[in-house]
């Protein structure tokens, strides 16, 4: 990273503990769904995070909204320590960061027009008249490709596609310079999902403020279509991180290998065989009990001694900016364009 990061969060940990049995002598079980985790999002550019069911990249993407409290780590946006800041001034300083949840169908109001949806965060932190608010709401709609009389209807008339059209209106609304999108087009049938995909591009390229994203997904396809660089959760952690193209294209990870040979579709690797190898069978480890040494070994074709007993340490290749990854044992460099573009 070649300029001062808009996010920079470090150590970000989060457990989660259940009530304590009724029965005399239980325990409360701990589930560890963030572990560590580390990452700089530049302006302007779009980390991915993605991983499996489970992984706590959702889990990582409320705890840098505040949207529960981390157990401890450091989160800083645009140079201040977003963790400290006082209720007051976080609610202020909440007008720089937008966010879309995965289903447009439960984070809009049913029982509000599209019109008070969208200017709700213009009115919440006094930006402009009402005569103003009513006229960048109506610009916010054409913006996402909606007609100015959206703005009196409600959300339930619109299908999925255009409730989240909706959705990314209301969270650029303030101009913000940081988007949180936690699975916006995975409940989107697979025919409008390129749109709001191209809306989010052409909206970062286009918005004055020139928005990062930081995007919450497990579709590849997607994942090398929009971000510019991706972060591989597991069991918690993040396992491998870099430049889209490179994890995607040539993973050192196991894990990131088998994510990618567990994609539907023809793949264009050079080794059929080796994508074959790398479909491990078995699920991830429990949160709650996770497996010593590195989470992975259990399902990892690579995986030996050192793996089983020791946490691999951290690898960096190609300088700042570059790739990180946390292997005992790699995936060899690969060669070429190897993994197919997104249609």
């Amino acid at each position: 990273m070649t300029q001062e990061p808009l996010l920079s969060v470090r150590g970000l940990a989060k457990a989660f503990r259940s009530p304590r049995p009724v029965l005399w002598g239980g325990t409360r079980r701990e589930v560890r769904a963030v572990e560590g985790v580390s990452f700089d999002l530049a302006p302007g550019e779009t980390l991915a995070l993605v991983g499996e069911s489970g992984s706590g990249k959702s889990t990582t993407a409320r705890l840098v909204l505040r949207l529960l409290a981390p157990d401890r780590g450091e989160v800083r946006f645009d140079g201040r320590d977003w963790l400290a800041l006082p209720p007051g001034e976080l609610n202020r300083a909440r007008r720089d960061v937008g966010v879309v949840f995965q289903d447009p169908g439960s984070s809009l109001n049913p029982r509000m027009s599209v019109g008070a949806i969208v200017g709700e965060p213009l009115a919440i932190h006094g930006i402009g008249t009402s005569a103003g608010r009513s006229e960048r709401v109506r610009e916010l709609l054409r913006v996402v490709g909606l007609p100015p009389q959206a703005a009196d209807r409600r959300p339930g008339e619109f299908s999925g596609g255009q409730r989240q059209r909706i959705a990314i209106a209301r969270a650029i609304a303030t101009g913000p310079r940081l988007v949180v999108l936690d699975e916006p087009v995975s409940s989107l049938d697979v025919s409008i999902r390129a749109q709001v995909l191209n809306l989010l591009i052409e909206l970062q390229e286009t918005t004055p403020s020139r928005p990062a994203y930081l995007f919450i997904g497990h579709d590849l396809g997607v994942v090398g279509h929009l971000a510019t660089r991706t972060a591989v959760m597991y069991l918690g952690r993040i396992v491998e991180e870099g430049p889209t193209e490179e994890v995607l294209g040539s993973p050192r990870h196991p894990y990131t290998a088998l994510l990618l040979a567990s994609r539907p579709g023809p793949g264009r690797r050079a080794d059929p065989d080796a994508v074959r190898r790398r479909r491990v069978a078995g699920e991830p480890a429990s949160p709650s009990n996770p497996p010593p040494g590195c989470p992975f070994h259990p399902r990892c074709p690579r995986a030996g001694p050192a793996c089983r007993s020791e946490l691999p340490p951290e690898t960096s290749e190609g300088g700042p900016g570059g790739r990180r990854y946390a292997c005992h044992d790699p995936e060899p460099p690969l060669t070429g364009n190897f993994f197919p573009p997104s249609s």
